[in-house]
């Protein structure tokens, strides 16, 4: 069918977001391919899943129902991709970069010998021309990610083989609903067909999720801190403002490999990728990785001592000067205005 497939994930009975993100993503590459775009969900208990996925414009949703396919296991799982792909012959399919997709998607890859992209961080539709064989490809994947520690920006292509698999995290697409009422067409399989009883030799006995200490990627101000910040005593300069801004703060790698903060609030490429109203960078220098994950902010604050940071190039407005000096009269400010 040469279509553009997302596989889906779901948990307890909702539609993960990053899902519905590539599901928006996908619909627009779909139009300039001029194919279906179809879904994949694999689970239990999936009666009506579908009005959760057909709203952002799925053509075609594959259902996968069988209480051993919940929780998520490896097996089951690829066998149910790699003989859906060789009977469907897709020409892409996009994944989450999650703790699933980063385990699915290198093994579908490996069992179909096509090729993989991990966190990517844009998706085209384009063409290429390979001078060397003389050939001129068409309507090719480009895999946009950062590459060679950050240094560079590689768009990546997979010519000769699909389907073209790429995995995207969370945050990096735009979640949109394209029309509440589409129709789209519902097929349900049966998994003995595609799955062995080998397959589910693994059984989850307990599973255990730890929820978010905070809700930094919907959070609609951030106040961000970077190596700049200098330790750990003055992040919490930084968690004084987020307080009174009622924000959530994140870091960059560099401010988290410094121990100024906990891994679990770094923002970046290695990291959580967030699109608040407000961001306010402090002592952040602007390197890609970081960039790559809070770059579609509505309006970017930064403040650095450095004039010249690279953070300063994409910052709607520039505090020059100390996160010692600039935040707490930022704090006596609001404090005053806000009354």
């Amino acid at each position: 069918m040469n279509n553009l497939f997302v596989y889906c994930e779901i948990e307890d009975g909702v539609i993960a977001d990053v899902s519905l993100e590539l599901l928006t993503k996908g619909r627009t590459l779909a139009n300039q391919l001029g194919c279906q775009m179809e879904a994949i969900v694999a689970s239990s208990k999936l009666d009506g899943v579908e009005k959760q996925i057909l709203p952002y414009g799925a053509d075609r949703v594959h259902l996968f129902d069988d209480e051993r396919l919940n929780p998520y296991t490896t097996l089951p799982h690829t066998a149910i991709l790699v003989q859906l792909f060789k009977d469907e012959q897709p020409q892409i399919c996009l994944m989450g970069a999650t703790v699933i997709g980063r385990d699915l998607g290198p093994r579908v890859s490996s069992s179909l010998s096509s090729g993989l992209t991990a966190d990517c961080t844009a998706l085209e539709i384009g063409d290429h021309e390979d001078k060397k064989e003389k050939k001129t490809y068409k309507n090719l994947l480009y895999q946009i990610r950062p590459a060679f520690g950050g240094n560079i920006v590689a768009t990546i292509i997979n010519p000769e083989n699909t389907p073209q698999i790429a995995t995207v995290r969370e945050g990096v697409m735009k979640k949109e609903i394209l029309d509440a009422n589409y129709q789209g067409e519902v097929i349900r399989h049966d998994v003995s067909e595609y799955v062995s009883d080998a397959d589910f030799v693994v059984k989850v006995i307990e599973r255990h999720i730890e929820k978010a200490k905070h809700n930094l990627k919907n959070s609609t101000i951030v106040v961000a801190g970077g190596y700049g910040v200098g330790s750990k005593e003055n992040f919490q300069l930084l968690f004084d403002l987020a307080k009174e801004l009622h924000a959530e703060v994140g870091a960059s790698r560099a401010a988290v490999d410094a121990g100024f903060c906990d891994h679990d609030r770094q923002i970046g490429q290695t990291g959580i990728t967030v699109r608040p109203k407000l961001y306010i960078a402090c002592g952040i220098s602007g390197q890609i990785q970081h960039v790559a994950g809070m770059q579609e902010s509505s309006m970017i604050i930064s403040i650095n001592n450095d004039p010249d940071a690279p953070i300063n190039a994409i910052a709607d407005y520039i505090i020059n000067g100390t996160i010692e000096d600039v935040i707490p009269k930022m704090i006596k400010y609001y404090k005053k205005n806000s009354k």
